[in-house]
């Protein structure tokens, strides 16, 4: 399989794209500065310098040329709201229609667990911005015609990887404090096996550090 991973050098990205790598997938990594190229290399990607902020839909559409499939791992990364809408809304909405025009009909998202119209971000936090951009995207790869999923984990940690995983229900609320945590470790083994789960298709997977592995959580 053919993935390219948007945000290639994105803390869960770069967990993911080695775990692709060593799957025996071909892994192309996008990344939008210079320096940044070698650094794909090294994690087993073939890297593409592309700043999807600025690239237009064809553009995009270019670097997925030839694609199974596509991963969003990318992100403006907080603190700048017109950043965050022209990264995490505007730009990620572009890349499924890229996708759409390049024929490539897998797409996986990488979102948050919150990301539904009752997230109950107040509109003067400082982490609106992300999640109104986030559920605008989301809603845009909804309504598409690929073969989507959402990928909702909780709040992220640097914890190792368990290969386990809790999905919750989809009006099930979020649990609070430390479980509802994940390691992006864990997020990158879900992204992968993602791809290769029929059964989650058309799915937004909200899910947290749990007792399940992931594979089997996936079918459930």
């Amino acid at each position: 399989m053919k993935v390219v991973v948007i945000g290639a050098l994105g803390k869960v990205a770069q967990h993911l794209v080695p775990l692709l790598a060593d799957s025996g997938d071909e892994v192309v990594g996008i990344v939008r500065k210079p320096e940044q190229v070698d650094r794909v290399g090294d994690l087993g990607g073939d890297p593409v310098l592309l700043d999807v902020e600025h690239a237009s839909t064809d553009e995009i559409a270019a670097a997925l040329d030839g694609a199974d499939a596509v991963v969003w791992s990318a992100g403006a990364g907080g603190g700048n709201p017109s950043r965050t809408y022209a990264v995490d809304r505007d730009a990620a909405i572009r890349s499924m229609d890229a996708a759409s025009t390049a024929g490539v009909r897998r797409y996986v998202m990488v979102s948050w667990i919150g990301s539904t119209p009752d997230h109950g971000v107040s509109e003067d936090s400082g982490f609106f911005p992300y999640a109104d951009a986030k559920l605008a995207a989301d809603d845009h790869l909804r309504s598409s015609d690929l073969d989507w999923t959402i990928l909702g984990p909780g709040t992220l940690t640097t914890d190792p990887p368990t290969g386990r995983i809790a999905v919750l229900g989809d009006d099930e609320p979020a649990p609070r404090g430390s479980a509802g945590q994940v390691s992006r470790a864990d997020v990158a083994e879900v992204a992968a096996a993602t791809l290769r789960e029929p059964a989650t298709v058309g799915r937004f997977v909200r899910f947290t550090a749990g007792d399940v592995p992931v594979a089997e959580a996936l079918r459930l």
